[in-house]
């Protein structure tokens, strides 16, 4: 059993993340990367803003992030051709409350992803409002940080 393997393994043992099927809609989020050590210093920092842990470097020279009960995975690409970002694709993070949100994304700022679209805040849509921040990573793939506040109570 290589190292990664029985890292994940022992994060399920311990419910960092959930074993048991139906609870979750994604196994797993997966991005490619041209540059997995500049994948690294942007991810490390990016999860580290939250409160996550470093990645765990499997055997491929794949980085595994273990947080919140999910995986998020760098990799290069395995056909060997270049990696690409998704063209209307958008991977959504979780945030406990607006401070963490900008947390995460001033500490991707700082580390090679670039801030787009508005500046953090919120927005008011069908959704009701969300507090959203976006980034781009160093390949390109589009990244947002969500807080959904809660309901105000009309009555």
């Amino acid at each position: 059993m290589d190292l990664a393997r029985g890292q994940l393994d022992a994060a399920c043992r311990t419910r960092e993340m959930p074993r048991e099927r139906g609870g979750n809609m994604y196994s797993h989020m997966m991005v490619g990367s041209n540059d997995i050590q500049r994948s690294k210093r942007f991810y490390d920092a990016l999860f580290g803003a939250i409160g996550g842990k470093p990645a765990i470097e499997d055997d491929k020279g794949r980085l595994i992030y273990l947080h919140n009960g999910g995986i998020f995975m760098v990799t290069p690409p395995i056909d060997g051709g270049p990696a690409t970002h998704g063209n209307g694709a958008t991977i959504g993070f979780t945030m406990q409350d607006p401070a963490q949100a900008d947390a995460w994304h001033e500490a991707g700022a700082a580390h090679g992803g670039t801030a787009i679209e508005d500046p953090p805040g919120i927005r008011e849509g069908k959704f009701g409002k969300l507090y959203l921040a976006y980034l781009r990573d160093p390949d390109g793939n589009k990244l947002c940080a969500l807080h959904r506040p809660p309901a105000e109570s009309t009555g």
